[in-house]
């Protein structure tokens, strides 16, 4: 039976991988670290592990053969290098990296390593994500011109990311502090899609992008984006996000010379080239299991798709780029491994 840690607990989904592994009877929890005392302890006890004094003890303990690294991001990096030194598979939760820099030294010694690794992007998992993919990939499309993505919800109209200083273990504050986060509302939902468009289109060329705090509940955290994209392949591409959004119905769009697919209220809409009606797609894919739980699957020695080292650190590079271009009102181009 594999044998997993915890490296960091601070994600808004911690609970929720929690549950995830109370569910399953073929991954054990041997031990969690934090930097912080009372959530170590207050999960640790949830777990029924044990609480490590380093994130090196769970590094040289041959008994660990994976850890969930659910940290600050500004602290993937110290977290994570030793780990992989260690030879420990990993999740990271999404983003990888503050930006290009650290999430490539990431990537690399995780590749170097020769260790499985998985990162929170559970939209590849979605049917009608899975068909459009296979629709771009046979070709159907013809030349594709124009890709749009969205994610969105109202999570700072709701206040989900305030402060709880008196529950640390479900203080979700850092996630709206760029310096921790290193993105807002726009980069911690937008990733999701900018994973999908560059998993479907492939590396991006140029970006640029604009941002807005809105309500400004959180200070200098920007609460919705727009961003637009040159991909390398030529097709033009825009993505939005945020958290002051009470409803997201259109989160997928692919444009092509020879068809048209819209992802709207979930269903999977069709258009070709001289055909007179829309089809709406009944007959999809299966959907996959979260990301979280192909990461455990992984470990229990099923053969499932897991995100590359190197493609969430692209998509940090990205990120960082289109925040870069939002600040100077220019476009700019992605910085390179």
């Amino acid at each position: 039976m594999p044998t997993i840690a915890f490296a960091g607990l601070a994600h808004i989904h911690t609970p929720g991988f929690i549950n995830m592994i109370g569910k399953r009877s073929d991954i054990k929890v041997k031990s969690v670290w934090d930097h912080h005392a009372v959530r170590a302890e207050r999960r640790a006890t949830e777990l029924k592990a044990a609480v490590a004094t380093s994130v090196e003890a769970i590094a040289n303990d041959p008994e660990i053969d994976g850890v969930v690294v659910c940290s600050e991001t500004d602290r993937h990096e110290a977290i994570v290098l030793p780990l992989a030194k260690g030879k420990k598979h990993l999740f990271v939760e999404k983003p990888l990296g503050i930006g290009a820099g650290d999430a490539y030294r990431m990537a690399n010694a995780i590749d170097a390593a020769g260790i499985k690794f998985q990162t929170g992007y559970f939209r590849r998992g979605d049917p009608v994500f899975i068909r459009v993919k296979q629709l771009v990939d046979e070709g159907k499309f013809g030349t594709i011109t124009r890709a749009r993505g969205s994610n969105c919800h109202h999570g700072a109209i709701g206040g989900w990311f305030d402060q709880k200083p008196n529950n640390p273990e479900a203080d979700w504050n850092w996630m709206a502090d760029l310096k921790q986060a290193g993105v807002g509302a726009f980069g911690d939902l937008g990733t999701h899609m900018l994973d999908i468009l560059m998993w479907m289109l492939g590396p991006i060329e140029s970006v640029t992008a604009t941002l807005d705090p809105v309500t400004k509940r959180y200070a200098g955290c920007d609460e919705t984006g727009e961003a637009l994209m040159r991909f390398k392949r030529g097709t033009i591409g825009t993505l939005a996000a945020g958290w002051v959004d009470w409803h997201d119905p259109v989160t997928l769009q692919i444009s092509g010379t020879e068809l048209t697919a819209t992802v709207m209220q979930g269903k999977l809409h069709l258009k070709a080239a001289g055909a007179k009606d829309v089809e709406v797609v009944e007959s999809l894919p299966n959907a996959l299991p979260h990301a979280f739980e192909l990461f455990l699957d992984a470990l229990s020695g099923k053969s499932v798709p897991l995100v590359r080292a190197q493609e969430a650190a692209d998509r940090s590079a990205v990120m960082e780029a289109m925040y870069s271009a939002a600040g100077s009102h220019t476009w700019m181009t992605p910085r390179k491994a």
